[in-house]
Order: structure tokens, then sequence, then C-alpha cells
């Protein structure tokens, strides 16, 4: 299933998360933890692997359209429980 958000929702999604969380939605999932960075916008690709995320320049940092929710969706779990 697809999302569309702003980039600068994405990166407040990720701002808002407790320390350790991308550790533990990495572990989680079997992925290295650079590519859940890569997910939120950053761009190691050395260490880690795209994850599926197109970016589109705009207003509020331009759309993000994410082919795959499931980081975003343990990311929000995360940010519901705490």
């Amino acid at each position: 299933m697809t999302k569309t958000i702003t980039f600068n929702e994405l990166r407040d999604i990720k701002d808002r998360l407790p320390d350790g969380s991308m550790h533990c939605i990495a572990d989680e999932l079997g992925v290295n933890v650079e590519t859940v960075r890569n997910y939120f916008g950053g761009y190691n690709f050395k260490e880690g692997k795209s994850c599926g995320l197109h970016i589109e320049p705009g207003p509020n940092g331009g759309i993000v359209v994410l082919s795959d929710t499931t980081i975003l969706e343990r990311a929000l779990k995360i940010l519901e429980d705490t």
C-alpha cells in the first residue's frame, strides 16, 4: 500500500521518535539501521538500502511517495506507545 506525505511530515515523525527507535525498528524488521535512516530521508546507500520512497520537490520539503509503509507504521506505533 502506498502513502503520500510531505517530506517535512516524514522528518517530524523521525525527530519525535525516542532515542534508539531506529535501531529497534531495524532489528525488528531485520534490516540495517542505515536503511531505516534512509527511509526518513537519509542517503547512506553504502551501508543501507533504498526503501521504496520517491521524493518530488515542492512546498514543505516536497512530496514523498512511500511504496512500503512498514517502517512508517512501526514508527507511528512507537510514538503512540510513548
